[in-house]
């Protein structure tokens, strides 16, 4: 069960604080001091104790909400939603957040934003009368911003049938697009991934130095990009948040990436094989 703080009331099992079994044991218990620095009203060194439950374990989801609820009862919105991010990148069905995301946009006067989120809120979840609420206030309904949200990503996955030049591209190798239809090109010679809306406007997307010889590119459902880094022998993950890591090392010379389902393939020139990773 989830323990959360909502506007300063602790909500636990009868049992006691259940965490995920993949939790560590020095994140428990920093997430524990931060619990017993609550009750006595010490938030500051509350978030500083799931602070450090999050240095420990970046997956740590109850940590963050934690955190971001005090963040939002000491009125520090746009921290709050910083943090309600971090968790809607690592679960994005965790509706709860999700609606946080949106009711605290709303108060920043991001409404585009707010809409956005709450277009994500199944009928299904707990948190919809409230979602619907929150919609109301900005003059419109749920179901009117679902229809809204389709409609647009619709449009954006249709890319004019013209003919057409993306240039200045670095020695361009990997290509791959997401659902709103922008494409992404990786350029070996840059050591960078390159970003093309469907109106063809060009930016730079990625540019870090763990990027070494890009060559194939993938992206999954989720909006996460796979990158061969060819030079380094590994194979990158880049987030839709813009976290970088390495998902798979040692891949002697990766080449071409192909995601199915949960399921990701890659290329090795250095083994003349075709590796399966689950993602």
């Amino acid at each position: 069960m989830k323990k959360i703080l909502i506007t300063l009331l602790l909500i636990t099992s009868a049992a006691g604080f259940a965490f995920a079994a993949e939790v560590s044991t020095e994140a428990k218990l920093q997430y524990n001091q931060g619990v017993d620095y609550y009750k006595l009203g010490r938030y500051e060194a509350a978030m500083s104790a799931f602070k450090q439950a999050i240095a420990i374990d970046p997956n740590y989801t109850d940590a963050y909400y934690n955190l971001g609820s005090i963040l939002e009862y000491m009125k520090q919105d746009d921290a709050a939603l910083t943090v309600f991010k971090q968790i809607i990148v690592r679960n994005p069905s965790d509706y709860e957040s999700v609606f946080k995301a949106a009711n605290l946009s709303f108060k920043l006067g991001k409404t585009d934003a707010a809409k956005k989120y709450l277009t994500i809120i199944p009928p299904s979840s707990l948190v919809y009368s409230k979602a619907q609420q929150l919609a109301n206030a900005m003059n419109t309904d749920m179901q009117t911003l679902r229809a809204q949200d389709q409609a647009a990503k619709k449009a954006a996955t249709i890319i004019p049938q013209t003919n057409g030049v993306y240039s200045n591209l670095g020695s361009p190798t990997g290509i791959t697009s997401d659902v709103n239809g922008n494409l992404y090109i990786a350029a070996f010679a840059d050591n960078a991934i390159y970003k093309i809306s469907p109106s063809g406007e060009k930016k730079l997307y990625v540019k870090d130095s763990r990027i070494n010889g890009p060559i194939g590119l993938a992206m999954d459902s989720q909006g996460n990009l796979y990158v061969a880094n060819y030079n380094a022998d590994n194979v990158l993950k880049i987030t839709s948040a813009g976290t970088i890591s390495a998902l798979i090392s040692n891949v002697k010379k990766p080449y071409c990436l192909y995601v199915k389902g949960s399921l990701l393939f890659i290329s090795s020139q250095g083994t003349d094989s075709v590796l399966r990773y689950k993602l």
